[in-house]
């Protein structure tokens, strides 16, 4: 143990911009407590094994699995510097073909997950007067389209939270910092990371054509490095002032830049509307 070191907690390790990120940060020295669903698969995934590298199974829907977790890296490194809720999965489909039990299982881990493990970290940030939280969310925490209104949905709402958070905690010298990637060129479309409604409504044809893209198409040509990503998240974790937000990937800048369009078109065309509802 070495609590001069800087101490990185990241979820969803054993695969995508989790796995990278915990790579680059052993590979400078960072201390890493990297949680996965199956032990086994993260140990297998990272390939160290020091003191530096602390793997644990975690169910991030389990508030005292949670717990243990945080309570078991404290333990080990002494301190939480930086915090990565990685961990998260997608779901293409209509809102109509989406079932409720669907629905949840995105909600669980993309949302509750993420509190879960922010509210256990945040006491023992506040107690030390520093820390760093990295919540990932997507440009497609921004935008929707048609297919996507669960998965955004979850994003939409980390966004949120991440915004508030970012004012509540900024008396305690912590920050908070949205990552919002474009499409990355990891494995998370055939990993298993990503589903599809069970019961799919064929009706919805351009919903049916989105799901077969992105299981046949998009993968691999994915504009996003994971690797570079990385790094972008290690730089902004030296800065004395880091943004709430961040769009990575010009693909992300587009749609970010097209959402924008929107919403002051919108804004601009509906203005006397607006106006009307005032006493």
């Amino acid at each position: 143990m070495n609590n001069q070191r800087k101490t990185w907690f990241i979820t969803g390790s054993s695969q995508g911009i989790g796995l990278v990120l915990t790579k680059q940060l052993l590979s400078e020295r960072y201390n890493v407590a990297a949680t996965a669903r199956n032990m086994e698969t993260l140990k297998n995934a990272v390939g160290v094994s020091s003191s530096q590298f602390l793997p644990l199974q975690v169910d991030l829907v389990n508030e005292n699995d949670v717990a243990s977790a945080i309570n078991s890296a404290i333990e080990h490194f002494g301190t939480i510097d930086y915090l990565v809720n990685n961990a998260g999965f997608g779901l293409i489909g209509g809102v109509e073909e989406s079932s409720n039990k669907e629905v949840h299982e995105s909600f669980d881990v993309n949302v509750f997950g993420l509190l879960n493990v922010t509210r256990a970290v945040l006491p023992h940030m506040r107690a030390a007067r520093l820390g760093h939280i990295f919540n990932l969310s997507s440009v497609f925490g921004l935008i929707a389209g048609a297919g996507w209104g669960i998965y955004c949905g979850t994003k939409f709402a980390v966004e949120g939270i991440s915004e508030a958070l970012a004012h509540e905690v900024k008396p305690f010298g912590i920050n908070v910092t949205i990552i919002e990637p474009g499409y990355v060129r990891t494995n998370f479309l055939s990993s298993g990371s990503i589903a599809v409604p069970e019961n799919p409504i064929e009706a919805y044809t351009a919903i049916q054509e989105e799901k077969r893209k992105h299981k046949e198409d998009v993968p691999g040509n994915q504009i996003g490095d994971p690797q570079k990503i990385a790094e972008a998240i290690i730089i902004l974790s030296k800065s004395s002032e880091p943004p709430v937000r961040i769009l990575l990937g010009s693909d992300a800048l587009q749609f970010a830049n097209y959402k924008i369009q929107l919403l002051q078109e919108g804004i601009k065309a509906n203005k006397e509307i607006t106006l009307s509802t005032d006493f």
